[in-house]
């Protein structure tokens, strides 16, 4: 007592010191490995798992430990686990008894707890000092956490077995399940392995392991944890093998994962484990095909449209041979887009105004600013609905709609629906922007389509999700973009679903027919210049699928169409989906209008037939049909007439659908059953237009196309004048277009033997035909 009396105050010095280092003892994290980047589906199916830094397969903690593994552990490793304080006094009686009587350390007496310290403390010596001090940390670990707790540190961390390391990084290396889907005989073989997983662990040293295995399930049926029949089977399972290879089915997810951060970490993404599956197996089938063509890569993006997730990602196929860049993740790569822009151009013009979804617009050859573009099949319809020129994809029509849109208004536009690769001004793209002149993701392009599609299945109450990015992490609620009003009006978004339902393509490309399904699926195509880009989306009012195909380094190959090899790809995906249904009609955006049935325009008081149908609200401003005129003709209504040559009594008026002379040359050719206006009779008649006369060939003509030294077919110069030496002239040889000239009207072409017709048409709409005959050689 004196003793203590006389230091007092050391002695509390000293505990007080002892109280601070046993409060502080234990870190605030008790492991900092560094662990696997683990992916989950929707389902808890892992999909993708990156080893850890240090070489380890090391999944994330998990606080939970499924009830099976938790009776084999404590069963096997620490029967009084849940009432002792850390440290089990007849555990270490028991010990020392058995050490003494085999000679040798049989048993450590350790409980689970200080055996998680011992895993925190990397593996320090047996000694009784590191026996001491893993009991202290193993009380004060018993104040900091529960029980469960406790557990969860020891299934998560202790070794099992070569690289693997943790319940969740065995289950799924070992048996490729979660811990939670573990049979009996499965959880008692991974609750044995960290007693001696450098000496024992699947496919190595089984019998022994098996021995172990089978020991602690007898323990468990004489503990009454498992019953007879549980037993019985649990002994007849077999070990497994050599442990396989985990799960790759989402790598480019995981690696666009990391790269945002979630490295080490456990993900449950929104992807559906068989979905992901699926598309992967499509696109592997579809790449043996490929790849004799040189194509190398595929990508394909399925998103649930109404949850605004993302189902399936595959960025890439898988190459045996890595030079072919199957690493590069395409859904983020921005590639030519080719024509799968037009969609939007046809609803933003019906979004603000400009066109009714049927009107007509010029298909005829178009010179602008030195841009001449030219439709796929190299022919023209002279005037075409919008609807059906989007849905053939004619490009001249495309790119008289951007001329009239707006390259400027289109490119903001594009930005604000959510393209984010377009970093240059307007200027720099031009009218090329809708045939492909300009890049984008398949990411950013998929957004934009669920997104329109949501606005229809959301109409008219709209969610903060309408114009967010599709999610890939299960429950991410950050919001990006708060405005929740759609870019493009629900009415623009549904005839251009509707239009998309028609898409074709001409008969050489063949095959597409054979996409239709039972579901309806409003689709798009694309093709890149060059053939290096081919895509397809698709979608309805549930499922968007994306698809692009082409080589990662940018190199085209003949055959490269989305419609050949992209839009296969695209059904066979849809038919592995659930059927979708089909869009409302938004009709709160619509009003009942007459059409023009020819023009497509709102009906004027000349146009007949007429049809009733519903706009979009936004076509309110839209002007009337002005293509059907009043004709005056004479009796035999043969002639057109006018007062200067008959009496106005005389004269029969009839109402005429009159396209202008270019347009309607062109469209007679594709609509045999257009009516030209008659001509005027032959006292009414203006002196006949002589302006324009083919030089060469004359007429009759027989001609040859001359040889080159190196024995090639040569070409040979034609040549037209006109009047007006400023005026444009179109050529067409066997009414095909071949080009056309101004000011100086001469072109090289390279006709096949036999007969021809040359057609030259100028600007104004006149023409004149050539009959010509191309000889094999001179004097045949």
């Amino acid at each position: 007592m004196r003793f203590i009396k006389k230091y007092r105050y050391v002695l509390l010095l000293f505990f007080a010191i002892l109280s601070i280092w046993y409060y502080l003892c234990i870190p605030e994290q008790l492991f900092t490995d560094p662990t696997s980047t683990v992916i989950y589906d929707r389902n808890g199916n892992i999909l993708n798992a990156r080893i850890a830094d240090d070489g380890q397969w090391r999944f994330p903690h998990n606080r939970h430990v499924p009830e099976k593994f938790k009776k084999c552990i404590i069963q096997f490793e620490d029967r009084n686990f849940y009432k002792h304080w850390g440290v089990s006094l007849r555990a270490i009686a028991r010990a020392i008894k058995q050490n003494l009587s085999a000679g040798r350390v049989v048993s450590g007496g350790s409980t689970i707890t200080m055996q998680v310290i011992r895993l925190m403390r990397k593996g320090k010596s047996r000694s009784i000092y590191e026996k001491i001090i893993e009991s202290i940390l193993a009380t004060r670990i018993e104040w900091r956490y529960s029980k469960e707790e406790i557990l969860a540190y020891y299934a998560s961390n202790a070794p099992m077995g070569g690289n693997v390391v943790g319940l969740d990084a065995a289950a799924w290396r070992y048996f490729g399940a979660t811990a939670d889907e573990l049979s009996w005989a499965e959880s008692a073989l991974l609750a044995v392995l960290p007693n001696a997983p450098g000496l024992i662990y699947p496919g190595k040293n089984q019998q022994k392991l098996l021995e172990k295995r089978n020991r602690l399930l007898t323990a468990l049926f004489q503990a009454g944890e498992i019953d007879s029949l549980a037993y019985q089977l649990a002994l007849t399972e077999p070990l497994p093998n050599k442990p396989p290879d985990l799960p790759q089915l989402a790598p480019h997810l995981t690696e666009k994962l990391i790269s945002q951060n979630y490295k080490g970490k456990r993900v449950v993404s929104t992807l559906d484990k068989n979905i992901q599956t699926q598309v992967t197996k499509i696109l592997q089938i579809h790449h043996e095909q490929f790849k004799k063509n040189e194509i190398y890569n595929a990508a394909c993006l399925v998103i649930d449209i109404n949850k605004n997730e993302v189902l399936a990602y595959v960025g890439n196929v898988n190459n045996d041979d890595a030079e072919h860049g199957s690493e590069v993740d395409i859904i983020c790569s921005p590639r030519s887009t080719g024509s799968i822009l037009k969609p939007f151009l046809y609803a933003a013009m019906i979004n603000d105004g400009l066109i009714t979804p049927e009107q007509l617009v010029a298909d005829i050859p178009t010179h602008i600013s030195g841009y001449t573009p030219k439709n796929y099949n190299q022919t023209y319809d002279g005037a075409v609905a919008a609807s059906k020129a989007l849905a053939r994809s004619l490009n001249v029509p495309a790119v008289r709609m951007l001329q009239e849109y707006g390259i400027a208004r289109f490119h903001y536009l594009l930005q604000k629906l959510g393209i984010t690769t377009l970093h240059k001004p307007s200027a720099h793209y031009g009218l090329s922007l809708i045939l492909g002149g300009a890049e984008a993701t398949l990411w950013d392009l998929s957004a934009i389509y669920s997104s329109m599609a949501r606005s229809l299945n959301q109409y008219p109450d709209y969610k903060s999700d309408l114009n967010e990015p599709p999610k890939y992490i299960l429950n991410d609620t950050i919001i990006v973009n708060k405005n929740n009003t759609p870019v493009i009006n629900p009415a623009a978004s549904w005839f251009t679903f509707k239009a998309m339902l028609e898409v074709s393509r001409p008969d050489e490309e063949s095959n597409w027919q054979y996409f239709n399904t039972s579901n309806k699926i409003a689709w798009k195509t694309g093709t890149s210049f060059g053939h290096r880009d081919a895509w397809s989306i698709g979608l309805n009012a549930d499922y968007l699928v994306a698809v692009w195909v082409g080589n990662a380094d940018g190199e085209g190959r003949p055959g490269l169409m989305g419609v050949k090899v992209a839009a296969p790809i695209l059904f066979d995906v849809f038919s592995r989906l659930p059927p979708g249904k089909w869009f409302k009609k938004p009709f709160d955006e619509m009003r009942k209008a007459a059409v023009c049935r020819l023009s497509g325009h709102k009906a004027s008081d000349l146009c007949n037939p007429i049809d009733t149908v519903y706009l979009p609200i936004t076509c309110d401003n839209t002007g009337v049909c002005t293509y059907h005129q009043r004709i005056h003709l004479d009796k035999s209504k043969k002639w057109q007439v006018d007062s200067r040559c008959e009496n106005p009594l005389n004269m029969e008026e009839e109402i005429f659908f009159v396209l202008p002379p270019l347009i309607e040359y062109y469209y007679k050719l594709k609509n045999p059953n257009y009516k030209s206006l008659p001509p005027y009779r032959s006292d009414c008649q203006q002196i006949e237009d002589n302006s324009m006369e083919i030089i060469y060939p004359k007429k009759p003509s027989k001609i040859y196309v001359p040889v080159n030294l190196d024995g090639t077919r040569g070409k040979t110069v034609f040549e037209v004048t006109h009047r007006n030496k400023n005026i444009r002239l179109f050529w067409h040889l066997d009414d095909y277009f071949v080009g056309e000239t101004k000011d100086i009207h001469q072109i090289e072409l390279q006709p096949a033997a036999g007969k021809h017709k040359l057609t030259i048409i100028d600007e104004n709409g006149q023409w004149i035909t050539q009959i010509f005959e191309v000889l094999n050689k001179p004097g045949d």
